[in-house]
């Protein structure tokens, strides 16, 4: 079976930082690009940030300078690092893979508020 968990989440003041994790299991994690989304509450699920296998990364101009998106091939480990945090980051932020695509952990929130 295919799991994604994600963590790290929680509350955080704005210009602060959160390191949020996600283990993989059930796929060829070594291969796999990953990716990073958030869903605000009443908004579409959007794309943050995306590794490939080769460590090639994307952002969304929204997070660029602010967020880095790493990978531990040897720990099935993905991670978004989060600096200077803005309230309008404020989400539940999901991994997800898409070379095996369809799947989603829980969720780890994220809330950036004074």
């Amino acid at each position: 079976q295919v799991q994604l968990v994600e963590s790290g989440g929680g509350l955080v003041q704005p210009g602060g930082s959160l390191r949020l994790s996600c283990v993989a299991s059930g796929i060829i994690f070594r291969i796999s690009t990953m990716a990073w989304y958030r869903q605000a509450p009443g908004k579409q699920r959007e794309p943050v940030a995306t590794i490939t296998s080769g460590g090639s990364t994307n952002y969304a101009d929204s997070v660029k300078g602010r967020f880095t998106i790493s990978r531990d091939n040897t720990k099935n480990l993905v991670y978004l690092q989060m600096n200077s945090l803005k309230p309008e980051d404020t989400a539940v932020y999901y991994c997800t893979s898409h070379t095996f695509t369809g799947y989603w952990g829980q969720g780890t929130q994220v809330t950036v508020s004074s």
